[in-house]
């Protein structure tokens, strides 16, 4: 599956992305805001791309301009999701490299994602979480019209062997059909 917008290609990752891949996700302030350590070879990132982002609604967030890979979107379905509790909700889970910070891009490669999760995979409910300290994730959720829902003190970390207090929001079909259509209407 490969879905677009205005300035984006959303696409399954492939192994010739392993480069660009390890060039933001290297960064120390990349990885372990979102929960995994910085990347420490190619091999390393090749594997990754093998292994963990090899989801059926894994993607690369890329450029259209250029087809540029700048990070990743998913939509983490039922039995992957440490928040989705059912088989019609799903988790959302992104990142992107730093030199693209502030741009808007992650807002937009999640607005379509959830629109996917709601018009073509039949959700009901999409998560989003981040940990402490991670206001930028947090500022993605609310631009996309996410609600908090509850705050976990004791969240396991295992990637990087430690425990913090993270923040969980949800975004209902309802909700979510209800913001598009005062944003149509305006």
């Amino acid at each position: 599956m490969i879905l677009q917008t205005n300035r984006l290609i959303l696409r399954p990752w492939k192994e010739a992305d392993a480069e660009s891949l390890y060039e933001y996700a290297k960064d120390p302030l990349v990885g372990p805001a979102a929960g995994w350590p910085e990347h420490k070879s190619v091999e390393e990132s090749l594997n990754v791309i093998k292994y963990v982002f090899n989801g059926p609604e894994c993607y690369a967030v890329c450029r259209k301009e250029d087809g540029g890979v700048m990070g990743a979107a998913e939509l983490k379905l039922y039995g992957k999701s440490e928040l989705a509790g059912r088989e019609d909700e799903c988790e959302l889970g992104y990142w992107i490299g730093r030199p693209f910070w502030g741009r808007g891009y992650i807002p937009e490669a999640a607005r379509e994602l959830i629109r996917r999760a709601f018009e073509d995979l039949g959700m009901r409910a999409v998560w989003c979480g981040y940990y402490e300290g991670n206001r930028k994730s947090g500022r993605v959720q609310e631009k996309c019209g996410f609600r908090y829902h509850h705050t976990d003190r004791n969240r396991a970390v295992p990637q990087l062997g430690e425990t913090r207090i993270s923040r969980a929001s949800l975004l209902t079909k309802e909700d979510w059909r209800k913001i598009r259509e005062e944003e149509q209407g305006d």
